[in-house]
């Protein structure tokens, strides 16, 4: 069980050639952590001695500042993971479906707090775009419906439009929709993909964010949930008074507050991702997916060719990368790579280079 929920390289194991990894696993932004971040964890850190504010006011402060959510309407997490396991635990659904392949810890969340889950498959013939027709149909067979926006790993990436159509009809027969935006930070502009300001205003949509991904911070754990006040209300019974940390909260204000970065940042992703696909292109044996974030979702199409063989290879390299057999719908052959520096993205295409017949 664990195995098949396992995510990324694992950077703690020693480094062959006895270096630090390159590691192209895990979805993080490659500008690493904004400076502004650094210097308020630094002028901080003796308030670890004491309790975080249980309200987390200066961060929901930041965050209705930031997103324009009213704060009654908004329920903080010890990053977006720890939000998939609040709502499961708080609302039990019985039935939860899944479009997958998708994001593991939605599967594990919904089976921790007891949940009977089925599948979507996503079509690669389709190139694994979401079945609305199918999906609306679901409504009233299932409890709930949860979205990635755009979706891990495929890159998947949905229209506000399309969500709010399928929320409506989920309102009408029961069903709750679950969104994880967590990756829409990293567009220039999400204004026709999320449904974040909408998620306020109804009682079967939930939309989760992750700070993580965006200001670099998976080793502190941030993120924030969207919802009606009263399923926000009911969701604050049911979770840890303080599970936001006291230098998560400081980091959360401090990188919400960097403009600079946040620009930088969707500069920096946009230019090389648009690079790293084109270069992938053209690497025979490999059948790469158009990214619309910071991952690239790709194909081996050697006969017989496994991620796993060439995953070996790159780690023996000090390269990361992620082996996609474990995700539901996939085989063996599919991978995905994050979004780089230049510099590293270019050891990454040299390395597929020589590694992929």
């Amino acid at each position: 069980m664990i195995k098949r929920f396992e995510h990324g390289g694992n950077i703690y194991q020693p480094v062959p050639d006895g270096g630090s990894w390159l590691d192209f696993s895990a979805n993080i932004n490659p500008l690493g952590l904004p400076e502004s971040v650094r210097q308020a964890l630094a002028a901080h850190l003796d308030a670890v001695v004491h309790y975080p504010d249980p309200a987390g006011t200066d961060l929901r402060q930041s965050l209705e500042g930031a997103y324009g959510i009213p704060a009654g309407a908004m329920v903080l997490g010890n990053g977006a993971a720890e939000l998939f396991y609040l709502y499961m635990h708080t609302f039990r659904p019985q039935r939860v479906l899944l479009p997958v392949p998708s994001f593991s810890e939605y599967e594990r969340a919904a089976r921790a707090a007891g949940a009977v889950v089925s599948y979507e498959y996503l079509k690669e013939d389709d190139g694994f775009a979401f079945p609305w027709e199918t999906l609306r149909r679901s409504c009233g067979q299932t409890d709930c419906i949860i979205l990635g926006n755009p979706n891990n790993p495929t890159g998947t990436l949905a229209t506000a439009d399309e969500v709010l159509a399928l929320a409506e009809v989920g309102a009408r027969k029961g069903t709750d929709i679950l969104v994880d935006e967590s990756f829409l930070d990293f567009l220039e502009s999400d204004e026709a993909y999320s449904v974040l300001s909408q998620a306020g205003d109804r009682d079967n949509l939930f939309v989760i964010r992750s700070l993580t991904k965006f200001y670099a911070l998976p080793g502190l754990r941030l993120g924030f949930g969207v919802a009606s006040p009263l399923r926000c209300g009911l969701m604050e019974g049911h979770k840890d008074g303080w599970n936001v940390n006291v230098l998560a909260q400081y980091a959360g204000v401090a990188g919400l507050g960097n403009q600079a970065y946040q620009q930088a940042s969707r500069q920096l992703v946009k230019q090389e991702k648009d690079w790293l696909y084109h270069q992938m292109k053209k690497i025979p044996g490999l059948c790469v997916y158009p990214p619309c974030v910071n991952f690239v979702f790709w194909k081996l199409t050697g006969a017989g060719a496994r991620t796993a063989d060439l995953a070996e290879a790159l780690r023996a390299r000090g390269l990361l990368i992620r082996d996609c057999a474990n995700y539901p719908g996939l085989t063996a052959a599919y991978g995905r790579t994050a979004v780089r520096t230049h510099e590293e993205n270019e050891r990454l295409v040299a390395l597929l280079r020589e590694n992929i017949r």
